[in-house]
């Protein structure tokens, strides 16, 4: 079966991770493999985990590293890494690498239900399991509708978007990507639809909220950090900005030390930073990558180390 997608910021995220020959490393997004190859490929004697939640890419992995003795492959959330690498007696690793977000092959295999540009069943789940797309927007009120695509989309016209989306399903349930995005068309003004398509925001909303993304991501980056042995590495690959703040904020937090007023002598509150961050901005695509891959243009890496 083939599982494409290039993976971004390649070079950048295998530096970043400062790979050890005899480390134990979690790639918790692995897709179809092309992080996790980049790192197996470093490996001597150690352990590369490849976790996702896709069945597709799971299958994908298991025949792509099936001859590799460094790999591990787990189909299961990344949110909830700490539990699946316990379930294997892993309690320290070197190194955790997170792609967040939908991946190629999702968007491109119309029938997943992911893209706006294809009709296709309105599925989107990552894991093909629990709430579809279809029965989150037929289901929810109109309130709840509205926040989802406030909060997860950053749709300026969330309200109106919501309010075309309960009209239309009171006459008939919503079924299909191509009826979203049409509802999505007539709800907005006319010149929000020159500015790329007005589905983009929606559909990104939606997404989130079936595969209930942000939630992993917290509970991810939580995971990661405390599975890091000292001198391990957490690198975390963002598509928007929803993902981009909540990882800074956290990483900022893990890096922050005394918290005491200025104004006191001696520090008495007793912290003292968790972690340092390995590049104090985002790293992004350079030119060459864009051309080559405009998925990329997104894209932010951030990195820190465990002290």
């Amino acid at each position: 079966m083939e599982f494409s997608h290039r993976p971004v910021l390649l070079q950048e995220t295998i530096d970043g991770l400062a790979i050890k020959e005899n480390g134990i490393y979690v790639d918790g997004t692995a897709g179809g493999g092309g992080h996790s190859s980049e790192i197996l490929k470093r490996l001597k004697g150690g352990t590369l985990i490849s976790i996702d939640r896709d069945p597709d890419a799971i299958q994908a992995l298991t025949q792509r590293f099936s001859r590799n003795e460094h790999a591990m492959i787990i189909k299961g959330n990344f949110g909830d890494m700490r539990e699946l690498l316990a379930q294997r007696s892993l309690y320290r690793v070197d190194g955790v690498l997170l792609d967040i977000g939908v991946s190629s092959h999702q968007l491109d295999t119309a029938e997943r239900g992911f893209s706006f540009h294809e009709d296709a069943p309105l599925d989107m789940r990552m894991s093909r399991k629990g709430t579809t797309a279809a029965e989150l927007v037929n289901s929810l009120p109109f309130e709840e509708l509205r926040r989802i695509l406030w909060d997860y989309g950053e749709e300026k016209y969330a309200g109106a978007i919501a309010g075309g989306i309960v009209a239309a399903r009171e006459k008939k349930p919503l079924t299909t990507t191509l009826e979203l995005a049409e509802i999505v068309k007539a709800n907005v003004p006319q010149r929000v639809r020159r500015d790329g398509h007005p589905a983009r925001k929606t559909f990104q909303a939606i997404r989130i909220a079936v595969n209930d993304e942000l939630g992993a991501l917290q509970r991810g980056l939580e995971g990661a950090f405390e599975l890091l042995g000292s001198g391990g590495r957490l690198a975390v690959i963002t598509f928007h900005s929803l993902e981009d703040r909540l990882v800074k904020r956290r990483m900022a937090a893990w890096c922050e030390g005394c918290t005491c007023p200025k104004d006191f002598p001696v520090c008495v509150c007793g912290k003292t930073p968790k972690a340092r961050l390995v590049n104090k901005k985002p790293i992004c695509a350079n030119e060459t990558e864009l051309a080559e891959n405009p998925r990329a243009r997104s894209a932010k890496l951030r990195i820190c180390e465990k002290i």
